[in-house]
């Protein structure tokens, strides 16, 4: 992983208070991150147009449903600028959000494929079907300070099928199954951390930000 106390460009990380991170709101649960966000200190903004991204540090894409959201990135002309921001910036997907990183959802929809990873939607079922676990996250200590078991919310959740070879996997269930992994500056969680009290997944993702 990326050393937080020098960026991967050689500059000092920024700090929370100087980031301006978007979050993609064109469906889905953008709300719930940008209360996160703004209990860590950064500032934040809604994005909806491609000239939002211009002065951003970081994007988050919520769940919601990616087939949604994927057609109105196109509609909105954000498919490929969002692309081209992420080449460059840190970018977080959660669920839906993971689903659009991917290189592969087994269907026909517009994706991003920034992360090489490949994706089974609703791979726990449906709605009905939605659980709640306790995460082991050692991993969030450096960015954290604390690596007690993180309460994941899963709902209508995808799994990481596949990774590529410069894909780290960060988080798996007992059973092998990959929820959560990570590209260099590009975090895909198949859970939904903005839907509880636990902000150190958004603390992570400020800490790749901040990394550069």
């Amino acid at each position: 992983m990326v050393d937080q106390a020098v960026g991967a460009n050689g500059r000092s990380p920024l700090q929370k208070n100087e980031m301006k991170i978007g979050v993609l709101a064109l469906q889905g649960a953008f709300e719930e991150h940008i209360v996160m966000l703004k209990k860590l200190g950064a500032e934040t903004a809604e994005v909806r147009l491609s000239e939002q991204l211009d002065d951003l540090d970081g994007l988050i894409i919520p769940g919601g449903e990616s087939t949604t959201i994927g057609k109105l990135m196109v509609d909105f002309d954000l498919l490929e600028p969002i692309r081209e921001f992420g080449l460059a910036h840190a970018i977080w997907g959660t669920c839906a959000g993971a689903i659009l990183l991917s290189k592969d959802a087994h269907r026909e929809q517009p994706l991003l494929e920034l992360m090489d990873i490949t994706v089974e939607r609703n791979a726990f079922g449906r709605q009905l079907d939605s659980f709640e676990a306790g995460l082991d996250v050692d991993f969030l200590k450096q960015a954290t300070g604390a690596g007690d078991p993180f309460h994941a919310v899963f709902i209508r959740a995808p799994i990481i099928e596949s990774v590529g070879a410069d894909v780290e996997t960060l988080i798996s269930l007992p059973d092998g199954r990959i929820v959560a992994a990570q590209q260099g500056h590009l975090l895909a969680t198949s859970f939904h951390p903005e839907l509880t009290g636990d902000t150190r997944f958004h603390e992570y993702f400020l800490s790749l930000v901040g990394a550069g």
